[in-house]
C-alpha cells in the first residue's frame, strides 16, 4: 500500500488535460490551488500505515487475500460495513471530506451490478472482467473517481431526447478493440487528482436510452478527456496568515468532464447497453454512498462540537454549568449521532446481495440517515453559531494581530476567560468560522444537502424499501378484520418478516467491527 508522499508522487505519471480559474494546470502534484484536496486523499494513504488505525483503515480482500485498503475493499459481512463507517468518520474528522469513499462505494455497486448481468446472461464474462479491474485497483491502491452525474440538460426529457446528445454520456461508436465515448459528467469529486475516473449512468435507462447506459474505466489523462475544475478548499494568499485555518490544508475540487470521442478498451468496459441494469446500478451505488456519507459528516460533526466546546471554554463559560449552552452542545450531539445511528443500523441489518454475495447496508436506514444530515447540516451550522457568539464573524481580519498599532490593544480587550489566551480564543473563532459561516461552510451545507441525491430522491427510496404494508397488516389483525394480504394492493406491497427476523441482527460467526484503542476510536 501507498504511502501519502507515494500518491502524492503517483500523480506525477499522469497528465490530464485539467483547468482551475481558467488556467491549464501543468502539474497536478504540484499546483497549489489543489493541494488541500490532494493532502485529504494522502491522509487515507497514511492512516492505512498507522499500526493503531490499520484494524479499521485495512481489511483483507476475500478474493485475492490480500491487504487493502479499506477504501477499496468489497464487504461481505456487517462487520466490514460498521468498519467501513467507522474508518470514513475517522479520515473526514481530520480532514472535512477525505473524498477517497466514493472508491469505495463504486466499487461495491460494481461488484454486484456484473454479477447480477452476468446471472442473467449464464456467463462471467462481467464479473471476470470486475475482478481484474478490482485486484489493479487494489494493487496499485489507486483512488478512483466517480463520474456518474451527468449533465442532463433538460431535466424534463429522457436522455435520447435531449437537443444536445452530450448533455448525457454515451456511446458513439462500439468496434472489436472497444468503444467510443462522448459526453459531460459534473461534479464530479477530486476529478483533478485521482488515478482514473469509474464512468456511471446517473439514473434508470430505457431501451430507447441504451446508448447512455455505459460504464467503464477511463484514465484521468485519457486523450479527449478535458476537465474543468474549482479550487481546492482556500489555498489563497491571504490564507497564510490565519485567515482559514481549516481549509488552507483540506479542501476538496470538483470538476466537469468533458469527454470528446474518448476510446475505451473492451477490457475496461464493464457494460454498454445493458440498459435493463442501469437503475440497479445506480441504486446499489446510491445505497453504499449515503450510508458512506453518514461516517463522513459525522467526522465533520465531531469538529463542531469541538470546536464548539473550546469556544465557550473561551468565552468563559463551562458548557456544563450553563444550561443554555449545555443544551445547544446536546442537540448537536444528538443529531451528529442521532444520524450515525442510522448508519450503524444500516451496517446491522445490511444483508448479501443475491448475485455477488456483497454486503449492501439497509436502504431505509440509509436513507433516512443520509436524510437527516441533508436537512440537519443548517442547524449544527447554527448551533456552533449560537454557542460560539459573534465573535466568529466580527473580527478584523487576522492582518491587525500583526499590527503594531492595533494589535496589543486587540488582544488586551478581545481576551475573554483568562486561562484561555488571546491567540486561542481568535484562532478557535476563525476556525468555525472557516467550517461555517465562510465560502468552506456554505460548502460543507450543500455538498450535505446534494451529495449523494437530494433530500427528494431519499424520501422516495425511504418509501420505495420501507414496509409500509407489514404495519397496515399489523393494525387490520389487530382490529379483528382478517383480510388475507393482497399482492396488487398499493399500500400494502411493501412487507417483511420485521427486523428480529429468524436470522437475528448477524449471521452466527459473523464479523464483528473491530475493536481499537480509544486513542485511536473516532469517538474516542
Amino acid at each position: 500500500m501507498m504511502s501519502g508522499d507515494d500518491y502524492r508522487e503517483s500523480l506525477r505519471r499522469y497528465k490530464p488535460n485539467v483547468f482551475v480559474d481558467g488556467r491549464k494546470i501543468e502539474s497536478i502534484a504540484d499546483e497549489r490551488m489543489l493541494q488541500p484536496g490532494i493532502n485529504a486523499i494522502a491522509l487515507t494513504y497514511d492512516y492505512a500505515l498507522k499500526p493503531e488505525y490499520a484494524p479499521i483503515m485495512t481489511a483483507v480482500q476475500h478474493t485475492s487475500g490480500k491487504r487493502v485498503n479499506r477504501l477499496s475493499h468489497i464487504d461481505m459481512s456487517a462487520g466490514d460495513l460498521l468498519n467501513k463507517l467507522e474508518a470514513v468518520r475517522l479520515v473526514c474528522q481530520e480532514t472535512g471530506c477525505a473524498q477517497r469513499y466514493l472508491t469505495h462505494d463504486a466499487l461495491n455497486a460494481l461488484a454486484q451490478v456484473t454479477a447480477r448481468i452476468d446471472d442473467a446472461r449464464g456467463g462471467k464474462e462481467h464479473t471476470g472482467r470486475f475482478l481484474e479491474y478490482l485486484h489493479r485497483v487494489q494493487d496499485q491502491d489507486l483512488t478512483i473517481g466517480v463520474a456518474m452525474t451527468d449533465a442532463k440538460g433538460d431535466r424534463s426529457l429522457r436522455p435520447h431526447m435531449q437537443a444536445n446528445a452530450d448533455s448525457y454520456l454515451h456511446v458513439v461508436e462500439r468496434n472489436a478493440k472497444g468503444i467510443v465515448i462522448s459526453g459531460t459528467k459534473a461534479i464530479v469529486t477530486g476529478a483533478p487528482y485521482v488515478h482514473e475516473l469509474l464512468v456511471m449512468p446517473c439514473r434508470n435507462m430505457g431501451k430507447e436510452d441504451a446508448d447512455f447506459a455505459v460504464c467503464c474505466s477511463v484514465p484521468v489523462d485519457a486523450p479527449g478527456l478535458t476537465i474543468v475544475a474549482r479550487p481546492a478548499g482556500r489555498p489563497g494568499e491571504k490564507v497564510e496568515h490565519g485567515e482559514a485555518l481549516f481549509s488552507r490544508k483540506y479542501g476538496q475540487s470538483t470538476g466537469v468532464c468533458i469527454f470528446e470521442n474518448v476510446f475505451v478498451p473492451w477490457e475496461n468496459v464493464f457494460y454498454a447497453g445493458e440498459w435493463e441494469h442501469s437503475g440497479h446500478l445506480t441504486y446499489s451505488y446510491a445505497t453504499h454512498h449515503r450510508q458512506t456519507c453518514i461516517g463522513a459528516r459525522a467526522g465533520f460533526g465531531d469538529l463542531l462540537i469541538g470546536a464548539g466546546a473550546l469556544m465557550c471554554e473561551a468565552n468563559g463559560f463551562d458548557p456544563g454549568a450553563e444550561s443554555h449552552l449545555r443544551e445547544q452542545m446536546v442537540e448537536l450531539i444528538k443529531i451528529t449521532e442521532g444520524f450515525y445511528a442510522c448508519g450503524v443500523a444500516a451496517s446491522v441489518y445490511g444483508k448479501a446481495d443475491e448475485w455477488s454475495g456483497t454486503f449492501m447496508p439497509d436502504p431505509v436506514f440509509s436513507n433516512v440517515g443520509k436524510l437527516l444530515l441533508a436537512t440537519q447540516i443548517y442547524d449544527m451550522h447554527r448551533i456552533a453559531h449560537y454557542v460560539s457568539g459573534g465573535l466568529i464573524v466580527t473580527l478584523p481580519g487576522p492582518d491587525e494581530d500583526h499590527n503594531p498599532e492595533t494589535g496589543a490593544k486587540l488582544s488586551d480587550v478581545l481576551r475573554a476567560n483568562p486561562a484561555v489566551p488571546y491567540e486561542k480564543r481568535i484562532e478557535t473563532a476563525r476556525f468555525i468560522e472557516d467550517l461555517t459561516a465562510g465560502y468552506q461552510g456554505g460548502w460543507y451545507s450543500v455538498i450535505s444537502l446534494h451529495g449523494g441525491g437530494s433530500p427528494a430522491a431519499m424520501k422516495q427510496e425511504i418509501w420505495r424499501n420501507y414496509p409500509v404494508g407489514s404495519k397496515v397488516e399489523l393494525v387490520e389483525r389487530l382490529l379483528d378484520r382478517g383480510v388475507a394480504h393482497d399482492p396488487n394492493r398499493a399500500i400494502t406491497r411493501n412487507r417483511q418478516p420485521g427486523k428480529c427476523c429468524d436470522m437475528g441482527c448477524s449471521a452466527p460467526g459473523q464479523p464483528v467491527m473491530v475493536d481499537l484503542p480509544a486513542k485511536a476510536s473516532p469517538k474516542g
